[in-house]
């Protein structure tokens, strides 16, 4: 994820990124850390969401610890909900809550990125997202440690991408161009 936001800080060219938005499975206790850690090594403005918070572009919104992060409001307006609904495949925060949120808030702007991971959260909001005319890009099984969540998604048939670690920034930079959206 470092690599990612890191490259993203440096092929932005100084634009603004969309907003970025980040469910990893932690407990409670890392997320804050990794937000830190996230910003200080990217140089982006990442930080955990706050309930009722409102989305601005050029940040990045990494849900809290036992929270499922969802966007909901106006289109124009997003604001950010953290729930304490039950986990998700076993997961709380779990992505499939915030992939089904983004493609309802965002639609054909939304641009997904499965990164890897262990079991198959992120398939359901993933399909989700296609529906609405999103994209997705996943991580190829040679740079994941686990494949489980990236597979999960190609094996739907919900890719639109299957790419290398080391050339996500790059894809994802290419995909945003002339698209907006959010990540």
């Amino acid at each position: 994820m470092t690599k990612v936001l890191s490259g993203l800080a440096a092929q932005s060219s100084g634009s603004v990124l969309p907003p970025i938005f980040i469910t990893q499975h932690m407990l409670e206790e890392f997320t804050e850390l990794l937000a830190e850690q996230l910003a200080r090594n990217s140089g982006l403005d990442c930080r955990e969401a706050e309930d009722g918070e409102k989305v601005a572009p050029g940040r990045i919104y990494l849900a809290p610890g036992d929270c499922h992060m969802v966007i909901g409001g106006a289109p124009d307006a997003p604001v950010i909900s953290l729930l304490q609904s039950p986990p998700v495949h076993f997961c709380r925060p779990a992505a499939d809550p915030m992939l089904e949120s983004l493609a309802i808030a965002y639609g054909k702007n939304t641009l997904a990125v499965i990164l890897t991971g262990m079991g198959t959260d992120g398939s359901t909001g993933c399909k989700k997202i296609k529906a609405a005319g999103g994209t997705i890009l996943v991580q190829d099984a040679a740079s994941s440690a686990v494949w489980g969540m990236p597979g999960a998604v190609a094996a739907a048939g919900d890719a639109d991408a299957v790419i290398p670690l080391d050339d996500m920034a790059t894809a994802i930079i290419a995909r945003l161009s002339g698209k907006g959206g959010v990540i």
